[in-house]
C-alpha cells in the first residue's frame, strides 16, 4: 500500500515583524533603473531588499526544466531567474538560511494572460530545487492600500505603494532621457557613464525620503513637494553635459507588445533594444506609466458601464477620473523638471478609439486595445517609421492583438509593422524578421532627410554649419521640435531653415 499524498496549494509561513531586521525581500522583472530605485522606496520603509540579477539565457533553460512546458517565455524567464538565484545561494549560506532569511515579493493579477498565474510556475520551481519553505507572497497591482502580509512583517501601505509608484514614473523618465540621448552621442559611451551617475542620484533621493504618518498627509506630500523634482532637475544639469550631434540619421523604432517583454532590457528578448541601436535606430522604449494609466482607465469604464443603473458606481466613477487626471498631472510635473525632454503618456481615450475598428476595448486581456491604439497613435502622428512588437509564443491576449493588426495593415499599408514572437531561444530568425522591416524604415528616414534638406533648400554642409553655431543644439536635453517629420535628423533640419 502506498499512502496518496492530495494536492496542497502553496501557503508561505508568515512573515513576522521580528524577522524584518534580518530578512532581505527580493524583487525583479523590470529594467535596473527601475528596480535600483524601487529598492532605495524598500529601504526608505526600513525593509532589507534586493533586486534579482538580470535575465540570461540560462534561466530560460532552468525554467523550461522546473515549469509547465506550455508556460510563455516570461514565465518561463522569470521562474528561471529567480530559481537560479536561490539555488546560488543555497549553495553558499544553505537551504534553511535562504528559506529563513529571505522572501520574494511580486505582483499579482487576474483574467486571461498567464501573469495571474505567474506565481503557480514559482512554486513548481521550488518544488524542483528543493526549496519549498521558502516563502513567496503576492501583492495587488491595482490597489495602493492593502495592509499587511501574513504575519504583520511587511505591510503594503501608501507610504510603501507610493514610493514604488514614484520609482516607477522617476525609472520611466530616466530611461526615455536614455535612449533619446544615446543614438547621438558624440562620445560614445557618455551616455550609459551617465546614466549610472543619475540613477544613483535618484536612489538616494528614494532612499532619503522624508516619512508621513497619515494616509492623506502622505498623498499631498507626493504630489506637491519637489523632493523628486528637486532630485530630477539634478540629473538634468548632469545630463546636459552630454553631447549630442541630432544631424545623423537614424529611424525611429517604437517599440510595443507583451508588458514584461517590452519592458525587459537583455537576455529575454534578444536585447533587441541594444540590438537596434547598434543597427542605427533611435529605440521608443514603452514607460511603465502607461501600463498603469490603463489600468485606471480599464477600472473606470467597468464603471461607467453601470454607472446608468448604480449611483455608488457612478459616484466612484467621478474619483476614478479624478484619479486619472491627478495621475497623468503627476507624469507631467516630473517630466518638466527636465524640460519635458521625456515623451508625455498617450491619451487612452485616444488609443482606444483608434483602436476601435480593430479591437474592441472591452476586451481587456493582457495589453488589450493598447497594442493596436499605439501603433496607429506612432504612425498617424509621425513619431516613429516603424513599429516593433514584441509578443510571448502562445501569448493568447498578444495573438489577438497581431490578429487585429492584420487589419491595420490593410488600410494603412504604409505602416511599417515588425511582430516578433519571442521564444527566448530563437534570436537570429526574431531579429532577421526585424531586419528585413528595419531596412525599409533605414530607407524611409534617408529619404525623408534628403527630400527635408530640398525643401529647406539648404546642403548638409550648411546644416552642420548652422547647428555648430547654435549651441543649445548640441545639449542633450534640448527637444528638437516636432516640425511634421518623424525622424530628429529632419526635424532639425526644418528647425535650423527657419
Amino acid at each position: 500500500m502506498t499512502a496518496i499524498q492530495h494536492y496542497a496549494a502553496y501557503r508561505p509561513r508568515p512573515f513576522v515583524p521580528a524577522e524584518r531586521a534580518d530578512t532581505t525581500i527580493l524583487f525583479g522583472g523590470l529594467t535596473w533603473k527601475h528596480e535600483r530605485l524601487i529598492q532605495g522606496a524598500f529601504e526608505n520603509c526600513g525593509y532589507r531588499a534586493e533586486m534579482l540579477p538580470n535575465i540570461s539565457r540560462e534561466d530560460l533553460d532552468l525554467g523550461k526544466e522546473l515549469t509547465d512546458v506550455g508556460a510563455c517565455c516570461p514565465t518561463t524567464f522569470t521562474t528561471g531567474n529567480l530559481a537560479r538565484f536561490l539555488k546560488q545561494r543555497a549553495k553558499t549560506e544553505g537551504k534553511e538560511a535562504v528559506s529563513n532569511k529571505y522572501i520574494f515579493l511580486t505582483a499579482g493579477a487576474c483574467g486571461p494572460c498567464r501573469f495571474g498565474q505567474y506565481h503557480e510556475s514559482y512554486t513548481m520551481a521550488l518544488d524542483g530545487i528543493g526549496l519549498r519553505d521558502f516563502r513567496l507572497f503576492l501583492f495587488d497591482q491595482t490597489q495602493l492600500d492593502q495592509g499587511s502580509l501574513p504575519g504583520g512583517g511587511m505591510e503594503i501601505n501608501l507610504p510603501f505603494s507610493l514610493g514604488l509608484v514614484y520609482g516607477l514614473l522617476c525609472g520611466d523618465i530616466l530611461t526615455d532621457l536614455e535612449y533619446k540621448t544615446r543614438p547621438y552621442e558624440v562620445e560614445p559611451g557618455a551616455t550609459d557613464r551617465m546614466l549610472v551617475k543619475a540613477v544613483e542620484r535618484m536612489y538616494e533621493a528614494f532612499r532619503h525620503r522624508p516619512k508621513r504618518g497619515q494616509k492623506w498627509t502622505t498623498v499631498a506630500w507626493h504630489l506637491l513637494s519637489d523632493h523628486f523634482t528637486s532630485a530630477l532637475r539634478d540629473v538634468k544639469k548632469m545630463w546636459e553635459t552630454i553631447e549630442v550631434d541630432r544631424l545623423r540619421v537614424k529611424p525611429i523604432v517604437k517599440i510595443t507588445g507583451e508588458f514584461w517583454l517590452q519592458t525587459h532590457e537583455g537576455d529575454g528578448n534578444y536585447g533587441i533594444k541594444r540590438w537596434l541601436e547598434q543597427e542605427g535606430a533611435e529605440v521608443v522604449p514603452p514607460p511603465v506609466a502607461v501600463w498603469m494609466d490603463y489600468l485606471i482607465y480599464l477600472g473606470l469604464g467597468k464603471l461607467e458601464d453601470r454607472a446608468a443603473i448604480d449611483p455608488k458606481a457612478r459616484k466612484k466613477a467621478r474619483m476614478m477620473r479624478l484619479v486619472a487626471r491627478v495621475y497623468r498631472w503627476s507624469y507631467d510635473r516630473l517630466r518638466k523638471a527636465v524640460d519635458g525632454v521625456a515623451r508625455p503618456l498617450p491619451d487612452q481615450l485616444e488609443l482606444r478609439r483608434l483602436a476601435a475598428p480593430y479591437y474592441n476595448f472591452r476586451i481587456d486581456g493582457g495589453e488589450g486595445y493598447m497594442l493596436v491604439g499605439k501603433a496607429l497613435s506612432a504612425h498617424l502622428h509621425k513619431h516613429a517609421h516603424m513599429i516593433c512588437e514584441l509578443s510571448p509564443y502562445s501569448c493568447m491576449p498578444n495573438t489577438m492583438s497581431i490578429g487585429a493588426m492584420a487589419g491595420v495593415a490593410g488600410k494603412h499599408p504604409d505602416l511599417l509593422y515588425a511582430p516578433i514572437e519571442v521564444k527566448g531561444d530563437a534570436e537570429v530568425h526574431a531579429l532577421s524578421r526585424c531586419q528585413m522591416v528595419l531596412t525599409e524604415a533605414k530607407r524611409r528616414a534617408q529619404k525623408e532627410f534628403e527630400e527635408t534638406l530640398e525643401k529647406a533648400g539648404i546642403t548638409m554642409e550648411e546644416a552642420k554649419r548652422r547647428a555648430a553655431a547654435r549651441p543649445e543644439m548640441r545639449r542633450s536635453t534640448w527637444n528638437v521640435p516636432h516640425r511634421d517629420r518623424v525622424g530628429v535628423a529632419a526635424n532639425a533640419v526644418l528647425h535650423l531653415a527657419r
